[in-house]
């Protein structure tokens, strides 16, 4: 197992400097469409961004907001950002108008960058009050005409430098505040308990919006390697990708494992793998197989995560085999204990809540100190590391080895596809049509999905209504929160409270269509 790195920041850890920070001057950084930038490349159309950004962007810590499909500026803008002392707020592109304008309203976004289509498709409302807008092929032109470069930072590492919003079990998304160090932290450690090198090739498919899939991104540039972004249609465009670009490294959540796993693989597109990565949920000890068998030279690295603290544990691959439930130990620069509901660290093999403490704890949760109290409490008594930690709310056990291994969620988050999902803006969504009077979404065990969600609602007879629901959802919703079945109901179960009783809706769904 690989030495742990040292966890003291230098003076000039700063998110920024990650472009191009081993990486050799002609080697590679980032294959796009138009053509390949090298390291020298990507650290001078940095600076020029960042540059461009500071003449529209003056006000230091004010949020930049993007939404796109990965290019150039995309995979740029966290950097420049970073460097001119703003704050990036990347949007998920599968998110659609109601959830984008909620996004750059909560943030109180000044800029927003996206493609045309996407900007076409909000109204003068959605904009928060002096807010602009441009299209991304505008402002890149713009950048590179301004031609103005911004060295590099010389901001306080515990500064904000990001804001990556994720959805929780009950409200709208709210925004996880991340620091330069938190952000550079995280991209060391996990270039250090994967092995990046420079030679290495990163296909990077999972949104980067999404702290998993912006990670790909960081790094791989601290390593010095190259990254190749993919939005894919089909899992058949990964393969390709991997094929014509000696892809080494790839990272997925379990849905695509599964597709990946159902198709073909060339050698040429298998061979040069060296590492899986996977997290957004466990894998399947079937699905592990899988994945041995038909990358049988690649290292398989399990991972469990939490965009409130980046990432918290990792398998080491040569434990995948025989502890293929495990999620492993803790990442460097992260300290997980187990906690009792009194305080205390659990026994052996005792069932107790996950706790993250350390520096990679994000900041809270942009203007909401309710919801950051529950979440970010002072670190249990025995933590080494003190301060402020994260409580996870999930349940796990360690073993006797030191290894741990998940037990199941305190709270309703569905979890589908790798994406966290809240219920309740799928419920809001549904209330919204006027078509129904009471709505309760549930995530149901499914097999390639993680889970399924699944609407119940109450509402009349009307043929028409129940025609009409699904197309206001498919309109109003991304697909990813899109129910796979919609139950109507003449009335709903209640708890003794008068409530809603969601338990025993649960229970009866699980019972006729779980997996």
């Amino acid at each position: 197992m690989p030495h742990q790195p040292d966890p003291r920041p230098h003076p000039l850890d700063h998110l920024a400097e990650l472009a191009g920070a081993a990486g050799r001057g002609e080697d590679p950084a980032l294959v796009l469409r138009e053509g390949t930038l090298n390291h020298n490349q990507l650290r001078l159309r940095v600076a020029v961004l960042a540059g461009w950004l500071a003449q529209v962007v003056p006000d230091k810590g004010a949020r930049v907001a993007s939404w796109a499909t990965k290019g150039e500026l995309t995979c740029l803008l966290p950097l420049a950002a970073a460097r001119a002392g703003l704050v990036h707020v990347p949007i998920n592109p599968l998110l659609k108008r109601a959830q984008a304008a909620h996004i750059l309203a909560d943030s109180g976004a000044t800029l927003l960058i996206g493609t045309e289509a996407r900007l076409a498709s909000l109204t003068p409302g959605d904009l928060p009050p002096g807010c602009t807008a441009l299209g991304e092929t505008e402002a890149l032109a713009a950048a590179l005409t301004a031609g103005r470069e911004l060295g590099p930072s010389r901001a306080d590492p515990a500064e904000l430098a990001a804001i990556l919003y994720t959805s929780g079990s009950t409200g709208r998304p709210k925004g996880v505040m991340l620091t330069h160090a938190n952000m550079w932290l995280g991209a060391v450690s996990v270039a250090h308990y994967l092995g990046l090198a420079r030679d290495d090739v990163t296909l990077a498919v999972l949104p980067l919006s999404f702290d998993y899939g912006q990670n790909q991104l960081l790094s791989t540039w601290f390593a010095g390697g190259c990254v190749v972004p993919l939005d894919f249609l089909f899992p058949k465009d990964v393969v390709k990708a991997c094929a014509r670009h000696g892809v080494t490294t790839l990272a997925a959540v379990p849905p695509l494992w599964v597709q990946l796993t159902q198709i073909d693989w060339p050698e040429e597109a298998a061979k040069p793998l060296r590492r899986l990565t996977n997290s957004g949920g466990a894998l399947t000890v079937d699905l592990v197989r899988s994945l041995r068998g038909l990358f049988a030279d690649a290292q398989l690295f399990p991972m469990y995560g939490l965009t409130e603290a980046f990432r918290s544990t990792y398998l080491d691959p040569v434990m995948v085999d025989s502890h293929a439930t495990s999620m492993g130990k803790a990442i460097p620069f992260a300290e997980i204990l187990v906690i009792d509901d009194a305080g205390n660290l659990t026994a052996d093999d005792e069932e107790g809540e996950l706790v993250h403490c350390g520096p990679l704890v994000a900041q809270g949760y942009w203007q909401d100190p309710v919801r950051t109290a529950e979440r970010f409490r002072p670190a249990p008594a025995a933590s080494s590391c003190g301060g402020v930690a994260v409580w996870s709310g999930d349940r796990v056990r360690r073993s006797a080895e030191g290894l741990l291994y998940f037990a199941g969620r305190r709270d309703a988050m569905i979890k589908s596809a790798g994406n966290r999902i809240s219920p309740q803006e799928i419920e809001e969504a549904a209330l919204a049509t006027g078509l129904v009077s009471e709505a309760v979404a549930l995530g149901v065990a499914h097999t390639r999905l993680g889970q399924a969600v699944h609407l119940v609602v109450r509402g009349g007879e009307d043929a028409d209504a129940r025609a009409e629901l699904p197309k206001r959802l498919q309109r109003d919703l991304p697909n990813f929160m899109q129910p796979q079945h919609i139950h109507w109901r003449a009335a709903m179960p209640l708890n003794p409270n008068g409530k809603i009783d969601r338990t025993a809706l649960q229970s009866e769904l699980t019972k006729e269509y779980g997996e």
